[in-house]
């Protein structure tokens, strides 16, 4: 147990030393494609209404999502001619 637990702690210190542990590479090679810009600056969907391919990625998730749901909710109020079912009820138990 002794020769299996120095073993570990032998390839344990063998990888920490192999690995090349710098706090400012390892910052500029997370961020590094953070401040390239390519392409046209994105905008605010309320800022250029009519042109979607310019817009910023979460402003056309949001405007895309929200014309689905109305387009669906509108599709049902459509389908079931927007019935209140308590009027019919009413009407039913007053005959």
């Amino acid at each position: 147990m002794a020769t299996s637990l120095a073993a570990m702690t032998a390839r344990r210190a063998t990888t920490f030393t192999r690995l090349p542990f710098s706090s400012s590479t390892a910052q500029r090679r997370c961020f590094a494609g953070a401040a390239d810009h390519h392409g046209p600056p994105k905008v605010n969907c309320w800022q250029d209404p009519m042109s979607p391919a310019k817009w910023k990625e979460e402003h056309f998730v949001i405007v895309s999502l929200s014309g689905w749901g109305f387009l669906f909710y509108g599709g049902y109020k459509l389908f079931t001619g927007g019935k209140n079912n308590k009027e019919e009820k009413f009407v039913q138990a007053t005959q």
